[in-house]
């Protein structure tokens, strides 16, 4: 068996560097795929980070009313915290939200004027809650509802600002949905071009061996031992296109970074391919190789009559 492997991959190496234009054609047609599915990573941490962003500006805010006591709401509170849609729950005095007020409109010295004039504090305190993902919401609303702390008679909830927000968490929710299924399907249609281009270039290598396959046959040779150097021929290929597209993605995502950090909302692409290196390694030799292997497999299988 060792003699077999060590013969097989010395036959695909020499046939990846015997037929150097075909070689070439398919380590560029390679590195070009691998390229475009290392983007789609970078695209897709960037949709993330941007979804990721406005999730966390997204809640959903309960109001009591002012008569309410502190230790219903802290009950309150407690009760929301042990559900498992929630991720975080943070509770504002009514002295703090006036505080909060006047700090916001620092400036605007005919509101705090008329602050001042009603003698009292006439904010509410309130529960600011974050769901682990925007479509638990819902959920989390209709459990205020059952625990008969939505906004109506005998319920200490003054206001629920979920349905004004609702628009912005659907369409949120819908993004996340649509960007992942998306992703998927683009890397899903760029692998299977890249197998079938693949397949194109390998069954001309396969074409300017036929000679040498007709002799391999005549003396014998298995079914694999003809196979295996065409596969490690497109591991090879698989292989270097890899390595070029993590080489051209340096000082790539290098200039972006900076360029387009401002605009990304302090996302840095060249930060987070250094951060992230072992993934984007991962991911694009691991497509490499088994794309080649792929390709190769089904071309020799397809095209060789063996």
């Amino acid at each position: 068996m060792g003699t077999f492997l060590k013969r097989v991959i010395a036959g695909g190496a020499t046939s990846f560097a015997r037929t150097g234009a075909v070689s070439f054609a398919t380590v560029l047609i390679m590195t070009v795929t691998l390229t475009i599915i290392g983007s789609l990573i970078f695209l897709s941490a960037i949709l993330t980070n941007t979804l990721t962003t406005i999730q966390d500006k997204v809640d959903v805010n309960v109001y009591f009313l002012t008569a309410t006591n502190e230790s219903d709401i802290l009950a309150t509170k407690t009760k929301l915290e042990s559900l498992p849609q929630v991720a975080q729950v943070a509770y504002t005095t009514r002295d703090q939200a006036l505080t909060d007020f006047k700090a916001r409109h620092a400036t605007d010295q005919l509101t705090l004027q008329a602050l001042q004039e009603l003698g009292n504090n006439p904010l509410e305190a309130s529960l600011s809650i974050k769901a682990k993902e925007p479509s638990q919401y819902a959920a989390i609303v209709d459990y205020l509802t059952a625990q008969n702390l939505s906004p109506g008679p005998g319920s200490i909830v003054d206001r629920i600002n979920y349905y004004q927000n609702k628009t912005v968490i659907d369409r949120l929710t819908a993004a996340i949905r649509t960007t992942q299924q998306v992703g998927l399907a683009i890397v899903i249609l760029f692998a299977l071009a890249s197998t079938v281009i693949a397949l194109a270039t390998i069954r001309l290598a396969i074409y300017t061996a036929r000679d040498e396959i007709a002799v391999m046959r005549l003396v014998g040779a298995s079914n694999m031992y003809i196979r295996g150097p065409f596969i490690v021929a497109g591991i090879i290929a698989g292989g270097l296109a890899a390595l070029i597209s993590l080489l051209l993605f340096y000082p790539a995502t290098y200039y972006a970074g900076g360029a387009l950090a401002s605009w990304l909302g302090g996302f840095n692409l060249f930060t987070y391919y250094v951060s992230h290196f072992a993934y984007v390694f991962l991911v694009l030799v691991g497509s490499g190789v088994f794309l080649g292997a792929l390709a190769s497999w089904i071309g020799v299988r397809r095209y060789l009559k063996i």
